[in-house]
């Protein structure tokens, strides 16, 4: 079974983590300090990508976003159409 990362890669994680640890890893464009041990790994990973390292490509949020969409529209048009009966109920009603 081939390795997912390469040399390099484990590498630039490694620098990541030991810079997050003494407080000197910043994050790209803000330049804020990094805390969070994730987001090292994943400057590290970045880095590494950069350089032409052997990392697999980003997961795409793409998809999530897509789903969350279309739920929301479906739970709209359900709403309006609800709406849509109940005035009609209440018009005939009226009559």
């Amino acid at each position: 079974m081939a390795a997912k990362y390469g040399k390099k890669a484990q590498d630039k994680v490694e620098k990541a983590m030991h810079e997050r640890k003494h407080g000197t890893l910043k994050s790209g464009s803000s330049g804020k300090k990094v805390k969070s041990r994730k987001q090292a790994i994943a400057i590290g990973l970045s880095e590494a990508r950069r350089e032409g390292g052997k990392v697999p490509s980003k997961k795409s949020s793409k998809k999530s976003s897509k789903k969350s969409s279309s739920k929301k529209s479906s739970s709209k048009k359900s709403s309006s159409k609800k709406s849509s009966k109940k005035s009609s109920k209440k018009s005939a009603k009226k009559k």
